[in-house]
C-alpha cells in the first residue's frame, strides 16, 4: 500500500537539486523531507532512510540516473521541474513502475515570448546595437543597416507542441509565414507540414527548434541542415543544447553557411564554446526561456501539486507519456 493512504506518518520525499523555498516550504507542510543537492550527496542518506522515500521532487536539471534511483526502492513518483525531462532515466522509471511528471503548460507563453524576443534580437542585431551605443560608437557614426529582417522570411518550427503552437500564433500575428516539422502531422493547426526536416530547411529562412531532447533528437540539427538553411538562414534554439551539433554550428557561422543564431541552451551548460562567445552574429542567453519570477513560481507550484495529488490518492496532474498513469 502506498504511503499516501496509511494515515500514519507523513510520506517521505527526497528533494533533489537546488534548494528552492517555493518548493520546499509547501512540501514541508505535508511531507517529511530529505534534501540532496547533487547525486554525489546521495551517500549521505543511510540505507534505512533511503528505503522510506516514496516520492522525489527534482528542482532543476540535475541527472536522475539509475544509480540514484536504485537507492530508493519504494519510490513511486518523480515530480520533475521543467517541461523537458531527458535528464530523468525514463527506462528505469518505467521498468520499476515509477510515475514521472513534468511542468508543462504553465511555461508555454513565457517561453514563446522568449523565442520571439530572441529571434528579433538576432535578426535585427539589437544586442550588437546596444553595445554600439554603450561603447560611444554612435557619437562617431550611425549604426549600419541590418542585413537581417523578419520581412520576406518564412519560419520553420521544429516541433509543434504547446510551445511551438504558441510561437506560431505570435509569428502569424506578425505576418510571418510559418511551416513546421515533427514526427507526424499535428491536428488542428493551419500550417504546412514537412515530413522531412531537410526539405523544410531548404524552404525556410529561419529554424526555431522546440523539440524535446534525448537520444532521438541528439544532434538533429547538423551540418547538412545548416547547408540546406543557407547563407540567409537564422537558427533559434530554446529546446536542448543536445539537439544541435554545436561544432557544426560554429563552423556554419564561421564560414557564413548561415547568417546568425540565437541560443538559449547549450550542449554543456553553463559552459559555452569560446568560438560562439567571440562571434558578433550570435545572441547568447543563459537558459532563461521561462525564467521570470511569475512563471518559475508556477512551475514550482506544479511540482508540489503533482506530489500532493499522488499522495492524496489522486492521479498525477501532468505525467509524461513514457510513464502514463494507469490507475492504482
Amino acid at each position: 500500500m502506498s504511503a499516501n493512504v496509511t494515515g500514519q506518518a507523513k510520506p517521505e520525499i527526497l528533494v533533489y537539486g537546488p534548494a528552492k523555498p517555493t518548493i520546499i516550504d509547501p512540501l514541508r507542510e505535508r511531507f517529511t523531507l530529505r534534501m540532496v543537492e547533487t547525486s554525489h550527496d546521495i551517500d549521505r542518506l543511510s540505507r534505512s532512510v533511503a528505503e522510506q522515500i516514496h516520492g522525489m521532487a527534482v528542482t532543476g536539471l540535475v541527472p536522475v540516473e539509475s544509480d540514484l534511483l536504485s537507492h530508493c526502492p519504494k519510490l513511486e513518483i518523480i515530480a520533475s521541474f521543467g517541461v523537458g525531462y531527458d535528464h530523468v532515466d525514463l527506462g528505469y522509471a518505467r521498468e520499476h513502475g515509477i510515475i514521472v511528471t513534468n511542468t508543462p503548460v504553465v511555461l508555454t507563453e513565457e517561453t514563446a515570448d522568449a523565442a520571439i524576443g530572441l529571434l528579433i534580437c538576432t535578426a535585427r542585431e539589437f544586442i550588437k546595437a546596444d553595445r554600439f551605443v554603450r561603447s560611444g560608437e554612435w557619437l562617431k557614426k550611425p549604426y549600419p543597416l541590418t542585413r537581417g529582417t523578419l520581412r520576406d522570411r518564412t519560419v520553420g518550427i521544429v516541433g509543434m507542441g504547446r510551445i511551438g503552437r504558441a510561437i506560431a500564433r505570435r509569428l502569424e500575428a506578425m505576418r510571418v509565414p510559418v511551416v513546421y516539422h515533427s514526427r507526424r502531422p499535428v491536428e488542428d493547426v493551419p500550417y504546412r507540414y514537412f515530413g522531412s526536416l531537410i526539405d523544410m530547411a531548404r524552404a525556410v529562412d529561419v529554424l526555431i527548434v522546440m523539440t524535446p531532447g534525448g537520444l532521438h533528437t541528439m544532434k538533429l540539427i547538423d551540418a547538412e541542415i545548416f547547408s540546406a538553411l543557407g547563407p540567409n538562414g537564422i537558427l533559434i534554439n530554446l529546446s536542448r543544447g543536445s539537439v544541435i551539433d554545436e561544432a557544426a554550428l560554429v563552423a556554419a557561422l564561421r564560414n557564413k553557411t548561415i547568417m546568425a543564431a540565437g541560443l538559449d541552451v547549450f550542449a554543456n551548460e553553463p559552459h559555452v564554446p569560446e568560438e560562439l562567445r567571440a562571434m558578433d552574429n550570435v545572441v547568447l542567453l543563459p537558459h532563461i526561456g521561462s525564467a521570470s519570477v511569475h512563471t518559475r513560481a508556477a512551475m514550482d507550484h506544479l511540482v508540489v501539486e503533482n506530489l500532493r495529488a499522488w499522495f492524496a490518492g489522486k492521479p498525477p496532474l501532468t505525467p509524461v507519456p513514457e510513464t502514463p498513469f494507469k490507475g492504482r
